[in-house]
This record gives structure tokens, sequence and C-alpha cells, in this order.
């Protein structure tokens, strides 16, 4: 039986309880003191003799209340400590401040098949100068890849104040995972591509079919149009969703760099390699996706180490000599044509089929006119709440310049305009001199007081074509000149009587 004695707190109280517990020869499993309170667990002790007990304590000077707990609070501490410990999936272990192991979770007891606790941290992992390094840095020590019982995992150390230090170990997968939520700043799925045009709705009804497929990906689009946007769509609503989504940009890295990120290094693979090696994005993107943007500018060298992963999913570390093996999706994305860089010479004809299973077009800001609008005062509101601004607009006067502007750099350049127009606009109304854009001086031929933005970007319509018409006097030549549809522009043509439509 376990009960609770709360008592005024005196010298020798304490004292005084246990001696009258050990004059009825109890037995004390456990007595925790947390005055003014006493918790006591004596098995033997019965329900008759805690009655007899219960008058006997409260002739103790100071004793306030006597009643029976179910648990003691240090044991329910224990239990829900070990509670935590088992429902961690990652091998947890607690060490003291000489590096022995004062506690693990079963999951690397698990691992090691067998209990750690009184083992040194160098025993354990059969490696002294991991031990020597956590101490000369006080456990606080650079991620690392170590190996136990022939598994890699990444081991990441936390000082405890003069009491040692927490040990963690993770697979590669999962520190992609947390990787991936921490660069993971995106809505989920297609929500996050905004826009309800015919050619963005086109666009989605094909990716929400290719990104179900477990096949390569190859998304092909101008440079700001949001490739990376459709692919990480792609990836969250596809049977990987769970596991990580990692990038990498092969313009931004030289040869070397990138070979290292992408498939990591061996232990002392080149001067100032980290000690122990290092897995790359493969790896840490295990049952997940990478993307590989711009991969028209990867290296010929590179271009045939992804081959042959694509070929078996295998791979060796620079500077290794171990194959490793992983199960990863492959979505690229390139805004060059590929299928003349393959005449030309310059890319693989073999990798350009493997990575073009299956493939997407994402479309221009230009050919999404009636998105711009909305984009714009998405960016806007963004913008605003970035800058901590008071929420401002965009006058009537702004449409025609953003519907008429050509928008080389698509939905970034507009991103970009939104957001300097927002930081140096003064007011709450940003006018058409705020937006630095090509094209203004179209928009300020239009009446600023007009009725509705309808009429607005109407009569700019047709300004704009009754000008064209006369140069490219055909649907399909306007069209071709406008960079959209012929039928748009044959529905344009209707719709303001301008001679010769089609």
């Amino acid at each position: 039986m376990r009960i609770h004695v709360s008592f005024i707190d005196r010298v020798g109280i304490t004292q005084e309880v246990l001696a009258l517990l050990g004059a009825r020869n109890l037995n004390l499993d456990a007595v925790e003191m947390v005055p003014p309170n006493v918790y006591i667990d004596a098995p033997t002790l019965s329900p008759a003799v805690l009655e007899e007990l219960h008058d006997a304590l409260f002739e103790v000077r100071g004793v306030q209340s006597v009643e029976v707990v179910d648990i003691l609070p240090g044991q329910r501490r224990h239990l829900q400590l070990d509670a935590l410990l088992a429902a961690m999936s990652d091998p947890v272990l607690a060490v003291d401040s000489a590096g022995q192991v004062l506690l693990a979770n079963p999951a690397l007891i698990a691992l090691c098949g067998r209990e750690s606790a009184g083992r040194s941290v160098g025993e354990l992992f059969g490696d002294a100068d991991l031990l020597q390094a956590l101490l000369d840095n006080n456990f606080h020590l650079p991620m690392r890849e170590m190996q136990l019982n022939g598994q890699s995992l990444l081991l990441d150390a936390t000082p405890i104040t003069n009491a040692g230090g927490l040990l963690t170990l993770y697979p590669p997968n999962r520190m992609g995972e947390r990787l991936s939520a921490l660069h993971h700043d995106h809505a989920e799925g297609f929500d996050a591509m905004l826009g309800d045009s015919p050619a963005i709705r086109t666009l989605k009804a094909r990716a929400l079919r290719v990104a179900a497929l477990d096949a390569p990906l190859l998304v092909h689009g101008e440079t700001g149009t949001g490739k990376e946007l459709v692919a990480r769509a792609c990836h969250a609503i596809s049977s990987r969703h769970a596991a990580p989504f990692l990038a990498l940009n092969c313009a931004a890295l030289p040869e070397s760099l990138a070979e290292s990120e992408l498939f990591g290094y061996a232990p002392g693979a080149f001067t100032g390699a980290q000690r122990g090696g290092k897995p790359g994005l493969m790896e840490l993107a295990n049952q997940g996706t990478v993307f590989l943007d711009e991969i028209g500018e990867m290296s010929p060298y590179l271009q045939a180490k992804l081959l042959r992963f694509l070929s078996d999913g295998s791979f060796r570390r620079v500077g290794g000599d171990r194959e490793v093996k992983v199960d990863v999706r492959i979505i690229s994305a390139t805004h060059r044509n590929l299928e003349q860089m393959v005449a030309d010479g310059t890319f693989r004809e073999d990798l350009f089929y493997r990575l073009n299973v299956l493939n997407l077009q994402v479309p221009p800001l230009r050919e999404r006119g009636q998105d711009i609008l909305s984009l714009a005062h998405f960016f806007m509101q963004q913008a605003c709440t970035q800058i901590q601004r008071p929420p401002c607009r965009l006058a009537p006067a702004t449409h025609p310049a953003l519907l008429g502007n050509p928008w080389p750099g698509n939905v970034r350049q507009l991103q970009n305009v939104i957001f300097r127009a927002a930081a140096i606009c003064e007011g709450n109304v940003v006018d058409i001199g705020d937006l630095d854009i090509a094209g203004t001086s179209v928009a300020r031929g239009v009446d600023g007081e007009v009725a509705s933005l309808e009429q607005a970007v109407g009569d700019f319509e047709r300004e704009l074509l009754q000008r064209l018409y006369a140069s490219y006097p055909s649907t399909r030549q306007l069209a071709g000149r406008l960079q959209t549809s012929h039928t748009a522009i044959a529905q344009r043509l209707r719709k303001y009587g301008i001679p010769g439509k089609a």
C-alpha cells in the first residue's frame, strides 16, 4: 500500500513519521520526500494496520492529512519517462559526463541487441575517437555518421548542463524528413498553384494524373514559371508524400560539390571532408523524392552517374567503394530544350529518355492572362505582411499595364515587381508610377476614372488588338505575336468587332 502524509514542515517530523512505520515492522520499498509531504511505499501495510496507524500519525505534531495513493510521484515520473522513450522511434541514449551510458530507449537496445547501460560510448560504437571528441567539445558536436551493427546512422549530440549529454541516432531518411520540413514553406498539393486560367487548369489536370505514377518526371518551363512548385505539388499527392522532398539546383554548384551534395562522400574523401563521411540527398531522401532543377546544366560526368542510379537505384559515394542502394523518385526540371541538346551532343540521349518517362509543361505567365491580376493581388497581400506594412491595394489604373506586360521573367518577375511596389509606395494604394515594368506608358493613356475593371481591361485589349492587327492580319499571326492561342485571339476579335476577324 502507498500512502501520502502531508504536514507542517518542522525539523525531525519525517523521522517521527517513519519511526511509526518501523515500530510496526513494515518494510518500506520506497520513501519520497517532497516537503511538506512524504510519500511511502509499504507493500505489507494492510487496511487494518493502516486504520490504527492513521490515528497514531495524527498524534504527531504538525501532521495534517493521511491518504492512500495509487503511485508515488517519482514512480509516476519513471513510468512516464519509460513510456516517452518507448514511443520514440529513433534510438536515444543518455550519457554521463564521462561518456558512460546511463539509459537507452528500446529502439537503441533493439538495434544493439542488448542493454547498453554501463558501457562507454567508445565501446558501444567501437570508436574511441568519438568519446574523446564528445568530452573535448562538452557533448556538443556537428552531426556525424556512425556505424552500429552494420547500419549507417547520423549521430546528433545535445549537451545537458553539468550532466553529460543526450545522443540521438537518425537513419539518413529521417534526417531528410527534418530538412524537408525546415525548407518546406509552400502550401500542400495543387492548392499552392494559384490561378484559374485554361492553361493552369490543363496543367493541374495533367499533373494530377502523372503525380500518382511512381516514375521519373520531367518538368519543362521557362525561368520563373514555378517548376519547383509543380514538383512539390506532385510529391505532396504521391504515395511518397510522407517521405522527404529534397532539391538540388544543378546550375548553382560546381561539378565536384554537386556530386558530393547529391551522392554524399566517404570518410577522408577529400581535404576538409567531415569526419565519418556524409550522406547525400539520395540517402537523405530515401523513400521520397529528389528534385533536380536545371537538369540541362548537369555536367557529362554527373549525367553518367545519374544514369547509372536511374538504372538500378544504386551508387557510390565520392571516395567510397561501397554500393549504396536507395528508393528515390527523380523529378527534374529545365527551361532548356533537352531534345535539341541531345541532337547537339551536349546532353546524353539515354539519360533524356530515362528522365522523360513522364513530363509536364508549365505555361508562361503571358499565356495565363486572367491569372495575372489574381496573382498580383495575392503577392501584394504577401508583400505587405512580409515587410510589416499596413495593407495596400493596386489601383485600377495598374491593371492594363500588368495585363499588357510580356513578363519574360514570368511569375517570379511579377512577384518581384509587386514586392518593390509595396516597399516604395507611400500610401495604401499602389498606382501606375509605383510599378517598375515596361508598358506603363500604354496604361497611362487609359482614363483613371474608369467605371470598372472590366472596362479598363476591355479598352486596353481593344486598343492593343486594333493597333497590332494592321501588321498581323490573321488570327494565327496575331496569336503568334501575342504568344497565345489563335482561338483566344479569334474570340476577342469577334468580341470587339475588329475587321477581318476569323
